[in-house]
């Protein structure tokens, strides 16, 4: 995600050229004249996306934990709907002030007021946080799905166990997640600045990213940031979501060459490669929003004016593509989960239809495709 979720979001004042201490350059290049007409569109597309993601969230949510839904599949699927849903809500008043109340490139007294930019501050220290987090439940999901497609224990002391320990990953991932951005907390602060008129407003100070005036501490905390919130989730989702690849193409070897096995073995082999393949799309769009944005963040502590000339002007294109990412899941869910469209329907439409007769139906076409293939 790019969002207002690093110290570096500043893009709803650098669309307008008043960020303390930096003046952008009259000529333009390719991407910051993107990034220019990206910023007049993103406020309503934005808003778009949140009004759609956040009651889909709370559906994940009310379906999720569910007293007959619950397993530690579902309780970090859960954990991870509350993440998503607390990254937008607070987005919608922000952009409707900075994007829809007001044109984006206006700074105007009325829209930089103290109490606005407070909230933009308050923004940028919360959505890290909450960003944080979906990201490490990310590699939660991978690591703990990897573990248990290997793991030989079963029954239902086991599954208490392991559920048990699922919670207390969690806690850990919001809790840590907390703790390790207090940096990221002290690094921005809000500046008093007078326009033309001698009129009063207010504005992020400018962290001087990629220039000789970039503090010690910026230096230490933007690293540590793309680091460990970013690169290093995503170089565990990669490792972990190949092996579960490779698992995925040896069950599948192994289940066509046991076409003698009991219809309960068939469905639970079935039903945990569906959940796996589901495990792994949402695990790779978290890979294809975060990778690019460690990257970038990176190369904007590194390189000379990219931060200004390349990361600011991408910043409102990186925010929608998160939201989107955000509010994705639970199409996904629908898609991809018998077990998650079924409770859907029956919590929100009464549908009737249970479980085991839309699993039993899948399960004679999935027995009947893998007697075709291996015949």
């Amino acid at each position: 995600m790019s969002f207002a979720d690093d110290n570096m979001f500043q893009s709803e004042v650098m669309a307008n050229n008043v960020t303390e201490g930096y003046t952008c350059d009259v000529t333009q290049n390719p991407v910051e004249t993107f990034g220019g007409w990206f910023t007049s569109i993103h406020g309503y597309s934005s808003l778009i996306v949140c009004l759609f993601g956040i009651p889909t969230n709370i559906i994940n949510i009310t379906v999720l934990s569910r007293k007959d839904m619950r397993n530690p599949t579902n309780a970090l699927l859960c954990w991870l709907a509350v993440a998503d849903l607390l990254t937008m809500m607070p987005y919608v008043p922000f952009v409707i002030h900075f994007y829809c109340v007001f044109d984006p490139s206006d700074s105007s007294p009325e829209k930089l007021t103290f109490s606005w930019v407070m909230y933009m501050l308050f923004l940028i220290n919360f959505v890290a946080t909450t960003h944080t987090i979906s990201n490490w439940l990310g590699v939660s999901l991978a690591v703990f799905r990897y573990v248990q497609l290997r793991s030989t224990e079963k029954g239902t002391v086991a599954k208490r166990r392991l559920y048990s320990t699922i919670q207390k990953v969690i806690a850990v991932v919001y809790l840590g997640s907390s703790l390790i951005l207090i940096p990221n907390y002290m690094t921005n602060k809000i500046v008093e600045q007078k326009d033309e008129n001698n009129n009063t407003l207010y504005i992020m100070e400018d962290i001087k990213l990629g220039t000789n005036a970039t503090r010690p501490i910026v230096i230490v905390n933007v690293l540590t940031y793309s680091i460990v919130t970013k690169l290093i989730p995503c170089i565990l989702m990669t490792v972990f979501s190949g092996s579960l690849l490779i698992s995925l193409n040896v069950r599948g070897r192994e289940r066509r060459r046991r076409l003698s096995v009991t219809s309960t073995n068939f469905r639970r082999e079935t039903r945990q490669a569906k959940t796996t393949r589901m495990l792994l799309v949402v695990i790779i769009l978290f890979l294809l929003t975060e990778f690019p944005h460690g990257m970038l963040i990176l190369i904007s502590a590194t390189v000379p004016d990219f931060y200004y000339r390349v990361y600011l002007p991408l910043g409102d294109l990186m925010d929608t593509i998160t939201l989107i990412n955000n509010a994705i899941n639970f199409l996904l869910y629908c898609i991809m989960s018998t077990q998650f469209r079924t409770k859907f329907l029956q919590m929100y439409f009464n549908k009737k239809t249970s479980f085991k007769d839309m699993e039993r139906t899948q399960l004679t076409t999935s027995l009947n495709r893998t007697i075709m293939t291996s015949a």
